[in-house]
């Protein structure tokens, strides 16, 4: 069978628009030409299944060349920010704690040189992940796609042999499992609380491990399922270390549901969309055209990206902005007499933490990402460590940092003005910073994230052999070779 003609079939099979569903009363015009009242959307219907079928039919035939690149560079980014943030004191905490618990020494810790059973070392490796706050963003969920997803596969492609090929499409399937599960509930869910790279990336992770397991569609409902069951992470816990718990416990959820699911543990088959399903349960909207329309054509996956600075994603902007202005300007601190941004509600709601003492707090506040990327010009995991936020010359100008919400800007956007003591205005509009889908991060940047991120940890000659490993994943007769040379001495 062709490409084209396995691609038609997948779309048939997943693509039925949830309006057919509908009455067809409820879609009639009515009397005399007027518009019938608009009908209220049809109960959802077998998208669960729908998404399964699509799961276990799909192969890496079907995926197009950008969404394969996009793939190579997710992986390639995830790699380089497990390795760096391997030794963080989250992570060290997490392996004394669990090493006497651990099973069988299957699969390695990025960065380090402890071996752990794979569910143990999916969630370390995903802690360590995220740990920085620098990993990849599907910026329309906020969710974190490759902390769930890679942490699970490629501890599992330590234990089962696992080909570069079936290891990328099982990354992007499940990247675009999570992903377009965020889509159906974001943003009501997030608002209410749930750190949505937890609640969705275990779908996600169950997916992909599902994938390379070669679950049936039947087992792949139940995987689903049990992912359904095991929503993680609030976003109280943002700033301290249970937010790098929650992709961790994501990626570890994951292998435990499809585990299940492959020796015929069953669940319900309609999980996500049932009245006390998941979606229904966590959100009060339900989108399910997102997770089921346009399967094999529309690729969530491809809008990944990836983070130049290590800190909450919303600050990025004005990060951008004030290194431009400090680089452009020669700026020291003493120059300033304060900075204006016009933000939105959102970088107030999530980064409002006036006071940070600890780097992980740093990485949550507005105040501080200014001042240090004035002071630095720089957003670099040393500037979001606890000698920075303690800085004297960065907390005293993050006292003159003034973020207002503004009507009309957007998440995505910053309005900034440094005023001098001299009395100049220094001005920066920032509509879209580095690293997101309009302004993304080049491979030659990606490349030096890596480098920095790794720099003593793995030794130097090793860097450019995992980056190529990375690069190559698709020729690679064993998935496992990235993870066994990610380790340290």
């Amino acid at each position: 069978m062709s490409r084209t003609d396995r691609r038609t079939l997948l779309q048939a099979a997943a693509a039925l628009p949830l309006s057919a569903l509908m009455p067809t009363a409820a879609r009639a015009e009515g009397t005399e030409g007027t518009p019938a009242a608009a009908p209220k959307p049809a109960p959802a219907k077998d998208v669960t299944r729908r998404l399964a079928h699509y799961l276990v039919t799909a192969g890496y035939d079907d995926l197009p060349a950008n969404v394969r690149k996009e793939g190579v560079r997710t992986l390639l980014n995830w790699v380089g920010v497990a390795i760096g943030g391997s030794h963080h004191q989250t992570v060290d905490i997490a392996v004394a704690a669990l090493a006497p618990f651990s099973g069988p020494a299957q699969a390695s810790l990025f960065g380090r040189h402890e071996r752990f059973d794979i569910m143990n070392a999916a969630f370390i490796n995903g802690v360590s992940s995220h740990i920085f706050d620098y990993d990849d963003t599907h910026l329309k969920t906020i969710i974190h796609p490759a902390g769930p997803v890679a942490s699970a596969i490629l501890a599992l492609s330590e234990l089962q042999p696992v080909a570069g090929k079936d290891f990328l499409n099982a990354l992007v399937l499940g990247v675009e499992t999570e992903c377009r599960i965020g889509n159906a509930v974001y943003p009501n869910h997030y608002d209410v609380g749930w750190h949505i790279t937890g609640t969705a990336g275990v779908f996600g992770s169950a997916a992909a491990v599902g994938k390379l397991l070669k679950l049936n569609e039947e087992q792949m409902i139940w995987a689903l399922g049990l992912a359904a069951s095991q929503p993680v992470g609030l976003r109280e816990s943002f700033g301290s270390m249970n937010k790098s718990f929650n992709p961790g416990r994501a990626a570890s959820n994951g292998i435990f549901a499809a585990m299940l699911a492959s020796k015929n543990f069953t669940s319900s088959e309609g999980m996500i969309e049932a009245k006390r399903g998941w979606a229904n349960t966590i959100s009060t909207k339900q989108d399910y055209n997102e997770i089921t329309g346009d399967l094999g054509t529309r690729y969530e996956a491809a809008l990944n990206t990836y983070k130049p600075f290590a800190c909450g994603i919303v600050m990025h902007p004005a990060i951008d902005a004030a290194i431009q202005l400090r680089n452009e300007n020669k700026l020291n601190a003493d120059q300033v007499e304060r900075v204006d941004l016009k933000v939105h509600p959102l970088v107030l709601e999530l980064t409002g933490k006036k006071t940070p003492r600890q780097g992980l707090e740093g990485k949550f506040s507005i105040y501080h990402a200014v001042a240090v990327a004035l002071v630095e010009g720089a957003g670099g995991e040393k500037q979001f460590s606890d000698r920075a936020v303690n800085d004297p010359t960065i907390v005293a100008l993050r006292a003159k940092v003034n973020p207002v919400v503004t009507p009309g800007i957007k998440p995505e956007q910053v309005d900034m003005t440094v005023v001098l003591r001299d009395g100049r205005q220094l001005h920066r509009y920032v509509e879209h910073a580095i690293g997101s889908v309009e302004v993304p991060m080049t491979d030659q940047q990606l490349e030096t994230k890596f480098s920095d991120l790794a720099d003593g940890i793995i030794a130097a000659p090793m860097i450019r052999r995992v980056m190529d490993a990375c690069w190559n994943v698709e020729s690679l007769p064993s998935a496992a070779e990235i993870a066994k040379m990610s380790v340290s001495a």
